[in-house]
């Protein structure tokens, strides 16, 4: 039996002591030589790390356990062009995220590295945690919580100019139908919620929702929900023109990346009542700046960038990854395959 030298990059949510556990669970039969580095996030924020995204500042760290290791399995390590030219016996990555985002791939490629990723490891945690923050703009819960916390009782918010909405009649705009959108769109249907969706990839017959341009979703929804990735193409995709499009008090729901939206025209949407409310995971700077605006902004929502922040999300990388690592062995392309080596 041959003997796989296999580094664990893991951190403090998708912890060694769980990857090195689904790879034995789910390959039994395979000699693994584990080496373990253990990188700070979430304890310590990630960041940019050279050319790479979203990833914690540990490069010299990935450069002296990598050589001699033929796999390697991180959510956060910073997978460079500094980092892959330390690396000549890699042959197979695994990137226990959505995307790589902290990895440069072609240079992986070029060096004759598969890179594979974990889709869908927290659809469910990312979709749940949208919902619950678009209930919790809808009936504006932060400022009911804080009359309390002052010992007021506030039943005069029971008048009909400050009482919230339902979601049930409501229509509700998804703005990308990926696996989070169509989990999303499953409980709006349950609540009772008409679910219109912009997505230039979905399929218009997709059952229990009807596919329109954004402008016509964004024209008709009640709530609006962002659920599409960043791209060139995505960036800035709501702005001040798309602002003044929506009814007037409609509530907007971020919980994709914050690129997606142009936050200071929403403050000034917010303020002036064009929207009614709004609820955010993300944001275009993180953490978010002590001055920033969102802070003082009336009728937000604010969780800081935990929407995927599940122990069922961090069992479920590690078991994707395993899977990933089966396929790969058997010299088949695993599910979550991002660029093949040359």
């Amino acid at each position: 039996m041959r003997t796989i030298s296999t580094l664990l990059a893991g951190d403090h949510f998708v912890g060694n002591d769980l990857l090195e556990a689904a790879l034995t669970s789910a390959l039994p039969d395979v000699a693994f030589d584990f080496r373990r580095v253990t990188l700070p996030w979430p304890l310590t924020p990630f960041g940019r790390v050279a050319e790479v995204d979203e990833a914690s500042d540990a490069e010299d760290q990935l450069i002296a356990a990598l050589p001699g290791a033929e796999l390697a399995i991180t959510q956060m390590g910073p997978f460079t062009e500094r980092v892959l030219e330390s690396a000549p016996d890699l042959r197979f990555l695994v990137c226990c995220r959505g995307g790589p985002v902290n990895v440069n791939v072609p240079a992986a490629t070029k060096r004759g590295v598969i890179v594979s990723s974990t889709p869908g490891r927290n659809a469910g945690a990312a979709a749940e945690h949208a919902v619950t923050l678009m209930l919790g703009a809808l009936r504006n819960l932060p400022r009911l919580q804080k009359t309390l916390e002052q010992g007021e009782w506030r039943s005069d918010l029971y008048a009909y100019d400050d009482c919230g909405s339902e979601l049930d009649g409501a229509t509700v705009g998804l703005v990308g139908y990926g696996a989070i959108g169509r989990r999303v769109a499953r409980v709006m249907i349950a609540f009772g919620a008409r679910v219109l969706v912009a997505d230039p990839f979905v399929d218009p017959n997709s059952p229990g929702m009807e596919v329109v341009s954004l402008d016509e979703l964004l024209r008709q929804s009640d709530v609006v929900s962002l659920h599409a990735r960043l791209t060139d193409q995505t960036r800035g995709m709501i702005g001040v023109a798309e602002l003044a499009t929506m009814r007037r008090g409609a509530v907007l729901v971020n919980t994709a990346r914050g690129g997606l939206l142009d936050y200071d025209a929403t403050v000034d949407a917010l303020e002036s009542g064009q929207l009614g409310a709004a609820a955010f995971d993300v944001f275009p700077v993180e953490p978010l700046p002590a001055g920033s605006r969102l802070l003082t902004a009336p009728n937000v929502v604010m969780t800081p960038h935990l929407a995927g922040a599940t122990k069922q999300t961090a069992h479920r990388a590690g078991s994707i990854a395993a899977e990933a690592v089966a396929a790969y062995l058997e010299g088949r392309d695993p599910v979550g395959l991002v660029r093949k080596s040359h």
